[in-house]
């Protein structure tokens, strides 16, 4: 039995000892950040419950490689719904007409393989409606049937739907550990292999992304470039780097015909999650830690730069891009919190941060 997923061994020798023994629960939680590998184990626990080989999943079988395409008819999965309807909640949340097709579908025996199995991609994502018929159809377990939640913000669930569901967590990765894998797996060399470890915040499916699309390094090294030019800016061009981008990103989830992922504010997070790793890395080098930064290849201008920021001064703002994030989780106005925390970062009129700013963008 093998399952292909990068690390998670407690979680896959959890799943493997139920499986060998048939006591394989009818529901489960997959519970982890986002690229961490939740749906590659729920896709690989469908495989091994419908693999025709003894040593399940084999990953070569019909059944296998068709759950694998995503075309096998017992295999389901339920995802945010697309529309066009400007105020329909069914955009922004798993909806009742979802659950209810789900249902209908879970009372019928399986078409081609053994078990039927429903993988619900950001179940926090649930109406009121769908949390309540989800939480009936879990209540009533039905034979050769398994359910998959997967959850990155576990928070959001009813607590009665996750106490029907075996809850299995999948935890960040060690970046040794990522490297390995995409030095043995991808053939990545060792150089860029320790970048992608470090910067994939121990979720290996990004790194993989990046070690195979470029653009994801290249939009890295122009969201470096603007930090380090509002490093050294006056207020009044950091503010009007807050104005661009909440225009930018109303502009994005009005184009959205799937506006639940609320873009917008997801490409928001995702800059405050890059200048919190940026500002701790400075932390690190500042107490003689250089070692394990995350951005490696930069580590001659974090050197410099963390020479002209005091230890108070780093650790308040990165307290400062933490609240700005929780604020946006809890859909406070973009451009106020934005607002707000530039205010919070220190104005660096000094002309070794202005340098290192400069010679960084020119490298």
């Amino acid at each position: 039995m093998s399952f292909r997923l990068i690390g998670q061994e407690r979680a896959v020798d959890l799943l493997q000892l139920s499986l060998k023994n048939g006591t394989h629960a009818h529901a489960y939680l997959f519970v982890g950040p986002a690229h961490v590998g939740k749906m590659t184990l729920a896709i690989n626990l469908a495989q091994a419950l419908n693999c025709e080989d003894a040593d399940a999943p084999c990953g070569q079988c019909p059944s296998c490689q068709r759950i694998a395409s995503g075309i096998h008819a017992d295999v389901q999965t339920i995802v945010l719904p697309e529309g066009d309807s400007a105020e329909n909640e069914s955009r922004t949340k798993i909806s009742v007409d979802q659950i209810e097709a789900l249902q209908h579908s879970a009372n019928l025996p399986p078409f081609e393989g053994k078990y039927k199995v429903f993988i619900i991609d950001e179940a926090d994502t649930f109406s009121i409606g769908a949390a309540n018929r989800m939480l009936k159809t879990l209540e009533e377990p039905v034979a050769r049937v398994v359910f998959i939640l997967l959850t990155s913000n576990e928070r959001r669930l009813p607590a009665t739907v996750i106490s029907r569901c075996q809850r299995v967590e999948l935890l960040p990765l060690a970046a040794a550990k990522i490297e390995a894998a995409l030095s043995k797996n991808w053939g990545i060399d060792p150089a860029k292999a320790t970048l992608l470890a470090r910067l994939s915040r121990g979720c290996p499916g990004w790194a993989v992304s990046a070690a195979t699309n470029d653009n994801l390094l290249q939009q890295r090294t122009e969201r470096l470039d603007e930090l380090m030019t509002i490093i050294g800016a006056d207020y009044e061009t950091r503010f009007d780097y807050v104005a661009r981008w909440a225009a930018s990103f109303q502009k994005k989830d009005s184009e959205q015909s799937h506006p639940a992922s609320n873009t917008g504010r997801r490409l928001m997070q995702e800059r405050l999650d890059m200048w919190t790793d940026w500002w701790r890395d400075l932390l690190l080098v500042k107490t003689g830690s250089s070692d394990t930064v995350t951005n490696i290849d930069r580590l001659p201008w974090l050197t410099d730069l963390a020479r002209n920021h005091s230890l108070a001064q780093i650790r308040a703002v990165i307290n400062s891009i933490q609240a700005a994030g929780n604020q946006l989780r809890q859909n406070a106005n973009p451009q106020l919190v934005l607002e707000v925390l530039m205010l919070s970062l220190p104005e660096t009129g000094n002309q070794g941060t202005k340098k290192a700013a400069t010679q960084f963008m020119v490298n």
